[in-house]
């Protein structure tokens, strides 16, 4: 991995002229930020960094409506390009060490040398790993060029605060190529492995329902005709069981905080969920990989089919497997969409990325908030 390049000095008439969605500039007093790669991902939307970039946004930084978080501010500095030019240390500073350079290496010729290999540093370090990653290779508490996966469970307490201070930058779990690939998933997996099984079974279930012949026995001399109508209420109450399980596993399974002293605790759940949280917009874990989807998928058609008859077991678990789609597929619209502002999906948008950055324990709804309510785990409401 190339070195990322060094910090500038902008003049105002540069920083303005970087107010598209191709080139995108802020600024926070005068520290000049380059914030093109995370537009896509904020939650009040683009078109909100859009109509203040080129400025300085201190004031939308410190609110109101919305006070950003500390975790928010830290990824900021991500995308720290350098000074505005005026008369601070920093600027100075910048502008001292490029001057000292220069003369080592001879001269002016030897600073215009400097400012094009500068350049062409920014062009090929322009991927989200290269470009935006701030993690110092040296003091972090693991080391990052070497596979995670065997290391975060050495880092006992502090591993709880690490793994809540996120990053822009991908993850390597395993040294293993066939491992590290069997942990990603692209999106278009899941409706692609999915929702022909739920169209199938879907049409079973009707098919089998519209015979006339299921029925729920009570008693020796009663029972209850289930008829085709049926099929919609068992569906949606399968979408409905499959919201809770959502909810219980994302908040008792995923947000479990393992023992500090337990090494093999900490490993699975930075495996489960924690790599997740540090690197929330790495595109290709933020869905469930099939093979581990198929467990939670059989195990909930096992329960169901043990509790209720066969038809009936099979129209609601087709139900929560429909439930189980739109969940991945909402959750990775939610780290990667531009959502209308004042849409449902922008509230939501807002509400998840506010579980990321402030609030890792409460906010666990993911399709909808509604189990937050009952479990008093509710984000407050804030206005982006």
């Amino acid at each position: 991995m190339s070195p990322p390049a060094s910090p500038r000095v902008f003049t105002e008439r540069e920083v303005a002229r970087h107010r598209t969605k191709d080139s995108c500039w802020v600024l926070l007093g005068r520290r000049v930020y380059d914030v093109t790669a995370f537009l896509r991902m904020h939650p009040g939307g683009e078109a909100l960094i859009l109509r203040r970039s080129g400025r300085d946004v201190r004031a939308e930084m410190e609110g109101p409506p919305h006070r950003h978080s500390e975790n928010a501010r830290r990824w900021m500095e991500q995308y720290y390009i350098g000074e505005l030019d005026g008369s601070t240390d920093e600027a100075q500073a910048l502008r001292d060490r490029r001057k000292a350079s220069a003369e080592q290496t001879g001269g002016k010729m030897a600073e215009e040398a400097t400012d094009t290999k500068e350049e062409e540093e920014e062009e090929e370090d322009d991927t989200p790993y290269n470009r935006c990653s701030s993690v110092d290779l040296d003091k972090d508490l693991v080391d990052w060029r070497k596979p995670l996966a065997w290391q975060v469970g050495h880092l006992g307490e502090k591993y709880d605060a690490w793994v809540h201070q996120p990053v822009d930058r991908p993850i390597r779990l395993f040294g293993n190529p066939l491992m590290e690939a069997g942990t990603k998933t692209s999106w278009y997996w899941v409706p692609v492995v999915w929702l022909p099984i739920v169209l199938y079974f879907s049409w079973y279930c009707y098919t089998t329902l519209a015979k006339g012949t299921t029925r729920i026995v009570l008693t020796s001399d009663v029972s209850i005709p289930i008829h085709k109508y049926m099929f919609p209420v068992l569906f949606l109450t399968g979408w409905f069981l499959w919201s809770l399980v959502e909810y219980c596993i994302h908040r008792f399974v995923f947000h479990m905080k393992p023992p500090a002293h337990n090494y093999y605790l900490i490993t699975l759940h930075f495996l489960l969920h924690g790599q997740h949280h540090k690197s929330p917009f790495d595109g290709s874990r933020l869905v469930f990989p099939p093979g581990l989807a198929s467990l939670v998928v059989g195990s909930f058609y096992a329960i169901l089919r043990h509790t209720l008859p066969e038809i009936l077991a099979t129209s609601v678990f087709v139900g929560g497997l429909c439930g189980y789609v739109v969940y991945d597929m909402i959750h990775y619209y939610l780290h990667y969409g531009s959502p209308r502002r004042g849409s449902y999906m922008y509230g939501l948008k807002a509400y998840h990325v506010k579980h990321h950055f402030e609030h890792q324990r409460a906010g666990f709804g993911i399709t909808s908030t509604f189990w937050d309510h009952p479990f008093n785990t509710v984000i407050p409401d804030e206005k982006f």
